[in-house]
């Protein structure tokens, strides 16, 4: 019997499974904390052949990040047995219910199951892996974040003036505009505007490797005030709280 989790990001508890064939040991800072947006990561483990010689850059960051290397021998040349192991590691956890979310850190698509499977138990999942992630894996997940955000937030933060960043990353990045609009569509209030929060996670349920990160932003409302042609934004103070933000499509001339 699978304890059903508690969906608040409050007090949710995150497994963190690292490939450690398709990872990064300078980023494992940077996923923990990424992870740690969405709740407590109270698991850590890295899977890997530890005997074999690229496996050894791991050693000082998993003491630094305390997390546990579990062993996993190659048995075949040419078989990863790492996929393996952390698949059925990842059912017997969900399964002990000690946790309400998963952190998959892979670039593999052959996790695209176990992320499905996970999902279909009512389980949080979230996806780090490089921007060559075949999209099943992506949409397999609630959340899935590019390790090229991550490291290009690591290093342009301290060396990088911001206005450089984002003609960077604006450059190589897809157009957001139509995901935008669409996210707009599915959000829109009978008055017209949509409130930014609702907006976000429609676009996260469109696509789930969104990030403003990768258009030079740390907010959504700042990715959309750069479309000011397209959108109009406004805020509403509320008593005691946070402002509230909402968003609607400008008129276009002739209408």
């Amino acid at each position: 019997m699978v304890k059903m989790p508690d969906p608040s990001v409050e007090s949710r508890r995150i497994a963190m499974l690292i490939d450690g064939d398709n990872a990064q040991p300078s980023l494992i800072g940077e996923m923990i904390a990424e992870a740690g947006k969405y709740g407590l990561v109270t698991i850590r483990r890295i899977y890997g052949d530890w005997t074999e010689a690229n496996m050894k850059s791991w050693k000082e960051t998993l003491n630094d990040h305390a997390v546990q290397p579990i062993q996993q021998f190659r048995y075949t040349i040419g078989k990863n047995a790492t996929d393996s192991a952390l698949i059925i590691d990842a059912m017997d956890t969900l399964y002990e219910g000690v946790v309400s979310g998963f952190c998959l850190a892979s670039s593999d698509s052959d996790y695209t199951r176990l992320a499905t499977r996970i999902r279909e138990k009512g389980f949080f999942v979230m996806g780090i892996g490089r921007r060559t992630t075949p999209r099943a894996f992506v949409n397999a997940c609630d959340v899935f974040v590019y390790t090229e955000n991550l490291q290009a937030e690591a290093v342009a933060l301290q060396r990088t003036p911001v206005s450089r960043r984002k003609v960077a990353a604006v450059a190589t990045a897809p157009d957001p505009l139509p995901l935008l609009q669409s996210a707009f569509d599915k959000s829109v209030q009978e008055d017209g505007w949509a409130l930014l929060g609702t907006l976000g996670n429609r676009v996260r349920q469109l696509d789930p490797s969104f990030d403003v990160r990768t258009y030079g932003f740390t907010q959504l409302s700042q990715l959309i005030k750069s479309y000011s042609r397209e959108f109009e934004v406004s805020e509403a103070k509320s008593q005691g709280g946070p402002s509230i933000v909402y968003v609607r499509l400008r008129e276009k001339p002739g209408r």
